[in-house]
């Protein structure tokens, strides 16, 4: 920066010599010559003292910018101020004004040179960015979008060339931001990629609404290009936007709303100090819910798996060891009754979160009495075991599917919250159930069946063109889960606000961009047990939200234990598959065919 400051002394030297010409109408001969080079001296000596203290010199700003320009504007004021008193103290050797102008003149020159070379910078990187790179659409001709191309015009190298911006603002048009101009709104996208051969979509709007991303992506897609996103501030290092701080779209993007928080942090207190028992802990869910409860400081957490690999795998995410060796993992299966019982007399957990289940729905349709043995006989196991040594909370996790359901899957998990009605209402307590939509990231999720997909170069397996399901994150997930536990009343289902349910076909194409590849789809049809769209509430079930604005309390009627305890011959495919429709079925419509004096099956 020498010769930043070495220019602005010159500049003050020629602003104080045009003033003082200035002054005496463009004549030389009356000018105080050794006062004015005093004068000029002293102004030199006091603009390098006072650039330095205010750092003009230490490379803080981006050439030509509005930040360094006043800098040089109040340093120059400064240094007037300091002429000024010069003259008062020594006498006026040139007019009092000359000062004053001299710092006009010197911002003139100072400010005007800055510019005028960045001007220069950026014409010459625009000549030689024609001649290579990627041809970029900007979305958003605001601050984001004006640092984003410039920073792509300044570096040539990152092989990125801005062509156009977009702007819904109708009072952008038609303008030009370094060369590059802004040639209509989003609804333009397609037509302006074609015209200028574009490959990439970037949106510039840090602040934007998830629906916003979602929109964009989905009609960069459609028009073949690539999508980024700039970072909100909160995910950026520095306030200021380069072309390096851009990220590809992520999962949360195309949910197409915010991400949930029901600021479970505030409320989990009431696990601290609880022996806290997690069935399914090695599942996606089951190791998310271990490792936040483990943050809230329970005096002790139980994980409960029939997988020793997922044990293993949780055990070392929370503890960062995992020998196995200790109480805190516990290997069972929660069919097997008399296990569990052994389990919760020994332990005597006080909060219980029942995640363990059989989920794939196809694979529940071919196999029904695994339903039965797992989703149903498995969760009256738990309940039962909780109810005899006295758990005081107690959530199940259900799904979507137990709306109105039509599947093995969803009429099992259907009888599991009709269960956990059933202990409610006999013990008063806290047992509940919380619904799921599709869990983005968990386990044999869409998400990543349609990954690997795109990875190995294989077609994406949809089963129709319109289906949608709901869609919610992890730790949404996890969150609702514990906020159940809280705010959950005896005999309760909660269901999370997912907003609209998402196309999967659109998903399947967000992922593609993603994932930077194409990949044929192919539809194979509905399977049996599926449904086109998903319901969260079932006939006769009222959606309120008493606590939170995005959870819904379900009231779900108690179904009588007996009528699974007296059921025989679930060995049979079609005899469980008929006590499953029968049991879940509205109450009105249930006729109970079990044998009262048959041994209970386990």
């Amino acid at each position: 920066m020498l010769g930043v400051a070495l220019f602005d002394g010159a500049s003050w030297v020629l602003a104080l010599f045009l003033a003082a010409w200035s002054r005496y109408d463009w004549t030389v001969q009356p000018i105080d010559g050794r006062g004015l080079a005093v004068l000029a001296l002293v102004a030199v000596a006091a603009q390098w003292l006072l650039g330095a203290a205010m750092r003009t010199y230490r490379g803080r700003y981006f050439l030509g910018t509005i930040e360094q320009a006043s800098n040089v504007a109040l340093v120059a004021a400064a240094v007037a101020l300091v002429l000024v008193a010069f003259q008062a103290v020594t006498g006026p050797a040139l007019p009092r004004s000359v000062p004053l102008t001299a710092a006009l003149a010197m911002i003139v020159i100072a400010i005007g040179t800055r510019v005028g070379i960045r001007i220069r910078q950026e014409r010459r990187a625009r000549v030689r960015s024609r001649a290579a790179g990627q041809a970029v659409i900007v979305f958003g001709a605001g601050e984001a979008g004006r640092q984003l191309v410039r920073s792509m015009l300044a570096e040539p190298a990152c092989g990125c060339r801005p062509v156009a911006l977009l702007d819904d603002d109708p009072d952008l048009r038609r303008r030009s931001i370094h060369g590059v101009e802004v040639k209509g709104d989003r609804s333009r996208l397609a037509a302006v990629a074609e015209e200028l051969d574009a490959g990439l979509l970037v949106i510039a709007v840090p602040s934007r609404q998830p629906e916003v991303t979602k929109e964009l992506a989905t009609a960069a897609i459609d028009a073949g290009l690539s999508v980024k996103v700039v970072p909100p501030l909160s995910e950026r290092i520095q306030p200021w936007i380069e072309f390096t701080d851009l990220r590809d779209v992520d999962i949360n993007d195309l949910l197409g709303r915010p991400p949930v928080d029901t600021d479970v942090a505030a409320i989990a207190g009431f696990l601290r100090g609880k022996r806290v028992l997690v069935t399914g802990a090695g599942g996606s869910i089951g190791s998310e819910l271990c490792r936040q409860i483990h943050s809230f400081g329970p005096a002790e957490l139980m994980m409960l798996d029939r997988d020793e690999s997922a044990l293993h795998a949780v055990q070392l995410s929370i503890t960062g060891r995992a020998l196995l060796d200790s109480g805190d993992v516990i290997l069972a299966d929660i069919r097997d009754a008399g296990t569990v019982h052994g389990i919760f007399r020994a332990r005597r957990p006080e909060v219980v979160f029942h995640a363990a289940a059989l989920k794939h729905l196809p694979m529940l349709e071919q196999y029904p009495v695994e339903a039965w043995k797992t989703n149903v006989l498995g969760t009256l196991n738990v309940l039962d075991a909780a109810e005899e040594s006295g758990v005081e909370r107690f959530v199940n996790i259900s799904t979507d599917k137990a709306a109105n359901p039509v599947s093995n899957l969803g009429r099992s998990k259907r009888i599991g919250e009709l269960l956990v009605a059933a202990v409610a209402e006999r013990t008063r307590l806290p047992y509940v159930s919380v619904r799921f939509g599709n869990v983005l990231g968990s386990r044999g999720s869409v998400l990543t069946t349609f990954s690997d997909q795109i990875v190995s170069g294989r077609s994406l397996t949809i089963t129709h063109p319109d289906v949608t399901r709901f869609f919610m994150t992890i730790p949404e997930a996890v969150e609702l889960v514990i906020q159940a536990a809280v705010i959950g009343r005896s005999a309760e289902t909660l269901v999370l606000d997912m907003g609209t349910p998402v196309r999967i076909v659109d998903l399947a194409r967000q992922l593609m961009v993603l994932a930077g590849r194409e990949a044929p789809i192919v539809f194979t049809g509905l399977r049996g047990g599926e449904k086109l769209h998903e319901e969260l509430f079932g006939d006769g079930e009222c959606d309120a939200r008493p606590f939170h604005p995005a959870i819904s309390h379900v009231t779900v009627p108690a179904l009588d234990e007996e009528c699974i305890r007296g059921l025989t011959a679930v060995d049979e495919p079609e005899f469980a598959t008929k006590e499953l429709k029968e049991l879940s079925a509205p109450t009105a419509d249930r006729t109970w065919t079990h044998d009262a004096t048959a041994a209970p099956l386990r």
